[in-house]
């Protein structure tokens, strides 16, 4: 009956047919998760999200009696993993644990290889953290007006350094010269440590660096904070004003982590990982060793998820393209 309602086949295509939609249904049907799940970090293994995969990896264990084995696969910016979680198996047990990135990352390059929004499913928002706006411990202005000031008076004197091009340090400080009318050098390094040593030293004087990466020289009075990115102050330096204080548009996209599934998984599944994640994340050991890190835990719902990163893939997209940036 079956094989002669569809026109064109013969039997045996049709039966073949017939298998498959028992086989997905069945799929979607199975315990899950229902072997070992594979998170992949598009990042070296060492670095704050390789850490807080292995965190959450270990949580998911003991809750769901699967191992988790995560998978470094850094490479161009991101999208050597991001791709392989794309073109995973749809069925949970691949996930991607990414960063801000892969919402910059389209409008940077001219084929990342993937679409952004539509190839992946929302799991959860992990955790937040930010950009900082700071300087040597010798520069001679501690707010962001004065510091205005004083680089407008010296054009092409004052160079500024990110972790890199590309990165949303690169972008901040960019933004940061259009809006302010600044003649600055942008100074890319190879990653935020070697930035933070400069500018404790004094080598550059001014950097956008994440506060992560910032946070012990904030401490130990090496660096000095002036402002933060972000919609609102970070808890993690709450006397620290954001650029919007000062007049500043733009700067409100917050740096965040979070976990995405290629897309055409279960909706079901992103739902049971989802939950997981955000009482995880909640845990008090967990949350103390998140914000060991200078993250602020998050965990929330697919759809909180998808309306962030199509927020916040449109206004990046925004603010690239009006400032020319690239990725290299």
């Amino acid at each position: 009956m079956f094989a002669q309602s569809i026109p064109g086949l013969g039997r045996r295509p049709a039966l073949a047919v017939l298998l498959a939609c028992l086989a997905a249904g069945a799929a979607s049907q199975e315990a899950y998760p229902s072997r070992p799940l594979t998170i992949v970090v598009p990042s070296v293994a060492g670095n704050v999200n390789d850490a807080v995969a292995r965190m959450i990896g270990l949580e998911l264990t003991k809750t769901w009696g699967q191992p988790v084995i995560v998978e470094n696969l850094p490479g161009a910016g991101t999208t050597t993993g991001t791709r392989h979680v794309a073109r995973a198996n749809k069925d949970g047990h691949t996930v991607l644990l990414t960063f801000t990135a892969h919402v910059q990352n389209p409008a940077l390059m001219p084929n990342p290889g993937y679409d952004a929004i539509a190839d992946f499913a929302p799991v959860s928002l992990v955790a937040k953290s930010s950009t900082i706006l700071a300087v040597s411990p010798d520069f001679p202005r501690r707010d962001l007006r004065g510091l205005v000031e004083l680089v407008k008076a010296n054009p092409g004197k004052y160079p500024y350094g990110s972790y890199g091009m590309g990165t949303t340090g690169h972008i901040l400080g960019e933004l940061l010269k259009r809006q302010a009318e600044l003649d600055m050098t942008h100074v890319p390094y190879k990653g935020g440590a070697p930035l933070a040593t400069d500018l404790a030293a004094g080598h550059v004087k001014i950097g956008l660096i994440a506060v992560g990466t910032a946070m012990p020289m904030l401490q130990a009075g090496k660096l000095v904070p002036v402002a933060i990115a972000g919609g609102t102050r970070s808890a993690l330096l709450p006397d620290v004003p954001t650029f919007a204080e000062a007049g500043y548009r733009g700067f409100e996209p917050d740096a965040w982590m979070g976990l995405l599934f290629p897309a055409g998984v279960p909706k079901a599944r992103a739902e049971a990982l989802s939950r997981e994640v955000a009482r995880i994340v909640r845990l008090p050991e967990v949350a103390a060793r998140m914000r060991g890190l200078n993250l602020e835990p998050v965990g929330n719902t697919p759809d909180e998820f998808g309306r962030i990163l199509r927020s916040d893939h449109d206004k990046w997209a925004q603010i690239i393209r009006q400032l020319g940036v690239k990725y290299e």
